[in-house]
């Protein structure tokens, strides 16, 4: 299963990554716990902001930003987290989703989370995030984290972030794969080479 992390903070160390990381964690042990095999990637949107405003405004992607958009379209499941302002998502993050190829993330399972200095703002899960990722057909999972300034260090935040790691691990462990086979590739089923169409 290969795992890829969208963290949007915009400092470093930032709360945002932290948060990142432990959801990561959580979702890596619940799939080796049902006995998957994992593989983690963390694209950090902070390093790729010049990128990003380079492509919307002349539509070409940098080398590393076409590979951070290779590693979501490749990936079997996403966790996307994203500082809170004014009561919704970062700029920056947005316009990495904006940038993403269409229909990238169609299908996908996407865990949701986001930070923020007081608790009032925890709304942003469901009325900025979620709406966003079934815009674009990904299928996010019922719990959502949400981590305030007070937050870190409580037992509930540690059972969020646990709860939130299962669902994602049991509905991946549920879907079929997301990795479709090349039509092109000489090993597919469906391959017939040229000579083999001439009837030789």
């Amino acid at each position: 299963m290969k795992i890829v992390t969208i963290a949007a903070g915009l400092s470093e160390p930032s709360s945002t990554r932290l948060l990142a990381d432990r959801l990561e964690k959580a979702t890596a042990t619940a799939l080796q716990a049902k006995g998957a095999a994992v593989e983690s990637t963390t694209i950090e949107v902070r390093t790729l902001a010049h990128d990003v405003v380079d492509m919307m405004l002349t539509r070409v992607a940098s080398p590393e930003l076409d590979e951070a958009r290779k590693q979501v379209q490749e990936a079997d499941a996403l966790i996307v987290v994203s500082p809170t302002f004014t009561m919704s998502y970062s700029g920056l993050f947005k316009s990495f989703i904006d940038v993403l190829e269409d229909g990238s993330l169609a299908g996908m399972p996407v865990l949701l989370a986001a930070t923020g200095g007081t608790a009032r703002h925890s709304m942003v899960l469901d009325t900025a995030l979620r709406p966003l990722l079934s815009y674009v057909k990904a299928l996010t999972v019922p719990t959502a984290v949400y981590a305030a300034a007070e937050d870190w260090g409580s037992p509930g935040l540690d059972a969020r972030i646990e709860k939130a790691g299962d669902e994602l691990a049991d509905l991946l462990m549920a879907l079929p794969s997301r990795r479709r086979s090349d039509p092109f590739d000489a090993d597919s089923s469906d391959f017939v080479d040229f000579a083999s169409l001439l009837g030789k």
